[in-house]
């Protein structure tokens, strides 16, 4: 059980709200690059098959159900230092992390034998992902509970954690695709190798940069007990089999990031391929995180406080699914109505996004009243797994379905292609986001009522 810190500290404020931007500004940095653009660098750049970069993004998703499970683990036990329980393993990991997402960009390797580039490709996607990223991402998605204790400052925190993804998708969404493309000898829109390591490296400096200043403006003020109990992977299967509210959220993560990598992944085909025009990307990427920031900051908080995160994150996704599905049926040939579709398809991002930071505590909240103990760094690897499984799903998919469709670097503008490429760009998102609003309605049990409930149960546990 959590327990207030009785040395005086300074009172939860808008240091650790932008702190904690800052940590997710870091955070996807490298992971929407690699979400983004690692299937089409290596695809177009490095000659890999579609199929084989997807089946590396799956495969490295059971070496993350150890990594993930192990750091929480190692969280959960670690002994606090003067900053706290989590502040000290993200600065650890800032500097590899930022490393290992440079090198997996590595463009002047690009005219090396095919077995060395699939060699290249799958160490250091494994040591980014599965070792680096794992070692930042999990001590600070579990650092929220010890920020703070009360449910509406967690939902701060996590609003403004989606504005630090969403401010990092926005440099990466807009710029990139300005810079990294560019035209050959036949008009095609063509990614540059060089400008894509360089990109790279770009991104890793800035990330550096914003764990700095999380770990630096953050402060935890809520003691969480060292979890001292032998681990048993019995106990924590029973744990995750026995709790309807982690199970569900797992799953809803899962469908969830199927939906959203899916959709902006496809960008870097939808655009260059099918409407020819690359700033097309650019131009529905900074619509997009406008209209996110907007939702984040000033829409979202306080309709999640009167209706409920639950609540509020069925009704977004309801949207993002007739969005995409009427983008479907209607065929798009202009390229900018197609981004007023797209950007309406975002309200399901958006308004899940906002809330499921604060979900996963209410989780940890609801875990804690059934067990008398908390395991925040165990929980959170549990989600951040499943999280990992969503991305590699997707990625898995859309390699799949692009060598299905025929995608080569050589085929990449037939006709037969870029029509497949917009039949997956549109169907697939809609699928997972009605998905996701079947999940969230029908099995996922913390609505608003149950989640106030439990934070005025925790607060008598507190005072005892």
């Amino acid at each position: 059980m959590a327990t207030k810190n009785t040395t005086a500290v300074k009172p939860f404020g808008w240091a650790d709200k932008i702190g904690y931007a800052m940590g997710d500004f870091g955070n996807d940095f490298t992971f929407i690059l690699a979400s983004s653009f690692m299937l089409k660098f290596y695809t177009d750049v490095m000659g890999v098959s579609a199929g084989l970069v997807g089946l590396l993004m799956m495969m490295a998703r059971f070496v993350d159900a150890f990594t993930d499970t192990a750091m929480g683990q190692v969280v959960d036990r670690s002994k606090p230092t003067e900053k706290g329980r989590f502040i000290p393993w993200m600065r650890r990991f800032m500097g590899p992390v930022a490393l290992a997402s440079l090198l997996l960009y590595a463009s002047w390797f690009q005219n090396m034998p095919m077995a060395f580039k699939i060699f290249w490709m799958f160490f250091t996607y494994l040591l980014w992902g599965s070792v680096c990223y794992t070692g930042v991402n999990i001590p600070y998605g579990s650092m929220a509970s010890a920020i703070t204790d009360n449910p509406d400052e967690r939902t701060q925190l996590s609003s403004w954690r989606n504005i630090g993804a969403t401010l990092a998708s926005t440099v990466i969404g807009v710029i990139l695709p300005l810079v990294v493309y560019y035209t050959d000898a036949n008009g095609n829109t063509q990614l540059s190798g060089t400008k894509m390591t360089i990109a790279a490296l770009v991104c890793s400096i800035c990330a550096v940069i914003c764990y700095f200043l999380c770990t630096s403006l953050c402060t935890e003020r809520v003691k969480i007990p060292t979890k001292t109990e032998k681990f048993s992977l019995g106990a924590l299967l029973k744990q995750l089999g026995s709790s309807r509210a982690l199970i569900s959220i797992i799953a809803a993560a899962i469908v969830l990031l199927l939906a959203q990598l899916t959709m902006q992944g496809m960008n870097n085909y939808i655009y260059p391929n099918y409407f020819n025009n690359a700033t097309g990307a650019s131009i529905a990427s900074l619509v997009g995180s406008v209209m996110m920031l907007i939702l984040a900051a000033f829409v979202i908080p306080p309709l999640s406080k009167r209706f409920g995160k639950k609540e509020v994150a069925i009704a977004g996704n309801a949207v993002a699914v007739i969005a995409f599905a009427a983008a479907f049926v209607l065929r798009i040939q202009n390229m900018y109505v197609y981004i007023v579709f797209y950007t309406l398809g975002y309200f399901g991002v958006a308004f899940f996004n906002t809330c499921v930071w604060a979900m996963i505590i209410d989780v940890i909240d609801e875990d804690n009243i059934r067990r008398g103990t908390r395991s925040d760094g165990t929980i959170y690897s549990l989600y951040s797994f499943a999280r990992k499984i969503g991305q590699a799903l997707s990625s898995g998919l859309t390699g799949a379905l692009l060598t299905m469709i025929g995608y080569t670097a050589e085929t990449a503008f037939d006709t037969s292609v870029v029509n497949g490429i917009y039949t997956i760009s549109t169907l697939i998102p809609a699928i997972g986001f009605g998905l996701l609003v079947v999940i969230l309605a029908f099995w996922y049990p913390l609505d608003k009522k149950t989640v106030d409930s439990n934070a005025a149960k925790l607060a008598e546990m507190r005072k005892q």
